[in-house]
């Protein structure tokens, strides 16, 4: 599942058509925090992230904050479950 400014997406599907669908080709991301916690018996992580974001030909980048859930895989990697992404307007 992911938020995206609001809009609630479902599926791997809808999820890559999302993002596929935005109205830019390249995108700097520059991370400025980093939290992370354990999450449940399983071995997962929330992880919350905030920064800027410049696209290109934009003078101004823009703030962003994101959290995502990982979930670990029986072959030892990991798989994002949920994720939030909002722009910080200000």
């Amino acid at each position: 599942m992911l938020t995206f400014e609001g809009q609630k997406i479902q599926g791997s599907p809808n999820i890559v058509a999302k993002l596929t669908s935005l109205p830019f080709q390249q995108c700097q991301h520059s991370i400025t925090t980093v939290d992370c916690q354990p999450s449940g018996p399983a071995g997962g992580m929330l992880v919350f992230v905030s920064g800027n974001l410049q696209l290109a030909g934009e003078q101004h980048a823009l703030k962003f904050s994101q959290m995502f859930h990982l979930i670990p895989t029986t072959q030892g990697s990991f798989y994002v479950l949920n994720d939030i992404f909002r722009l910080n307007y200000a």
